[in-house]
């Protein structure tokens, strides 16, 4: 029995904050990768838990972590946070700047490296299409928080998705409204790309 717990804004949320009970999945790439897997491997025994929570910052995230994570005692938990970090800056001047962004990044992870020992971490980069005007204005700031996220992974020999990567490049195929519909939040088909590049990182993990 493998618990894989994923953590992050309502790019994971996505919807699951309707389900009752902390029962529910949501309706994005957890529940695309949950899927995915106990249809491959029925008797891997793998329990999913969604604790994403819409509008969260790392330090949203960080002031919840015992609660929603360490005390789940997951083997796999996945992190995905950052964009609120930026967006909430350029929309009402509450966000989180890039140092302070890393500061309590890099605590949480020592956090559970220290509490939950036998845990993996996987980061996930956040990402920005361009889609709507204010959009050029923050990819920028979104770009040094991937950063962020890439320093931390090597820095803790963790096992990243280069999320920002992966719809970059499917931009390529479609307009980034068709990936992202106003550039932050996934369609279907946005989520089902990140759902595939999770489990391509994670395989290694889950099956060692």
């Amino acid at each position: 029995m493998k618990t894989i717990l994923f953590q992050g804004d309502s790019v994971t949320d996505c919807g699951r904050g309707d389900g009752v009970s902390n029962k529910s999945l949501g309706g994005g790439y957890p529940a695309m990768v949950a899927s995915r897997l106990k249809c491959d491997y029925p008797d891997a025994g793998f329990e999913f838990i969604n604790r994403g929570v819409s509008g969260n910052r790392v330090v949203d995230l960080y002031a919840r972590w015992k609660i929603d994570c360490l005390n789940l005692k997951p083997d796999i938990v996945s992190i995905l946070i950052g964009v609120n970090d930026t967006w909430h800056e350029f929309g009402c001047g509450n966000g989180v700047e890039v140092p302070r962004y890393e500061r309590i990044y890099r605590e949480m992870i020592s956090w559970t490296a220290d509490k939950l020992p036998g845990c993996t971490v996987m980061l996930m980069t956040p990402f920005m299409l361009p889609v709507g005007d204010d959009r050029p204005e923050m990819i920028p700031d979104v770009a040094k928080r991937q950063e962020v996220v890439e320093r931390l992974a090597n820095e803790f020999s963790l096992r990243c998705v280069p999320v920002h990567a992966i719809m970059e490049a499917a931009c390529e195929k479609a307009d980034p409204s068709y990936w992202a519909a106003d550039g932050v939040h996934p369609t279907p088909a946005g989520h089902q790309l990140i759902a595939d590049a999770w489990i391509k990182t994670a395989l290694p993990v889950l099956f060692p």
